[in-house]
Order: structure tokens, then sequence, then C-alpha cells
């Protein structure tokens, strides 16, 4: 039985992960000076740089995983971009006590995204993708 809902899941796992990338790719384009400050403000060179990355790597990499384009390369993109993200911009063992509980929550809700991402590279996207389509 489960064997049947792999493509399924497969494609609900893709457009789940993509939901959480494609937005976040699109908002730091609607609001770029916000995100370029954000990336000064933990003290990384080259903010605008950084952000325009971000942008690229988020909004490509969330449509990648939608349709499932090279997706095992589009989820080890993802999933390497979480984790240098979620050691710069959840640091919780060097923030606050009263911050660092919900830094600490979104640093590991991002190291289990990882894993996800990392499962998907490991796995492919499924017949169901246009990587499944190729073969």
């Amino acid at each position: 039985m489960l064997a049947s809902l792999q493509n399924p899941l497969s494609l609900a796992g893709r457009l789940l992960i993509a939901a959480l990338f494609l937005p976040a790719g699109i908002s730091k384009i609607t609001g770029f000076a916000g995100t370029v400050g954000y990336i000064g403000s933990v003290g990384l060179p080259l903010p605008a740089v950084g952000a325009a990355l971000a942008i690229a790597v988020e909004v490509l990499g969330g449509l990648a995983l939608i349709v499932g384009y090279q997706t095992r390369l589009a989820a080890l993109a993802l999933a390497l971009f979480t984790l240098a993200a979620s050691f710069f911009f959840h640091a919780y063992w060097s923030v606050p006590a009263e911050q660092a509980f919900m830094q600490q929550l979104l640093f590991f809700k991002n190291i289990a995204v990882v894993g996800g991402l990392f499962v998907l590279a490991a796995h492919g996207a499924g017949a169901w993708s246009l990587d499944g389509k190729r073969k």
C-alpha cells in the first residue's frame, strides 16, 4: 500500500518544502532593503550580495522543487543554504536568555528542514516531476 503512495507523497513533500522557501524569497524581493539591513545586522559582509544570493536560492530552489526539476541539486543547495543561515541567524547560544528559546526552536526547525532536504536529495523527486518524466 505504501508503495502506491510514493509518488503522491513525494509531490506533497516537495510542495510543502517549497512553501517554506518560495514565499520567503519573494518577501526578500519586496522587502529588499530590510533584508539587506537584517543580513548586515549579524555582521555578514556584502549584505546586498547576500540578499540577492538568498533570493536566488530560495526562489529558484523553491520553483525547482515545485516542478521537480534538478530536484536533487536544488534540495542540496537549499539544505546547505538553510544550514548556513541557521548558524548565522538563529544562534540561540549567543543571544540573551529571553530570546534563546525562540531562536533555539527556529534553529532546530531549520535543522529538521535540512534533514528533509537531504532525504529529497538522496531519493529524488519521484515520478510526478520533470525529473521523473526525463527518465
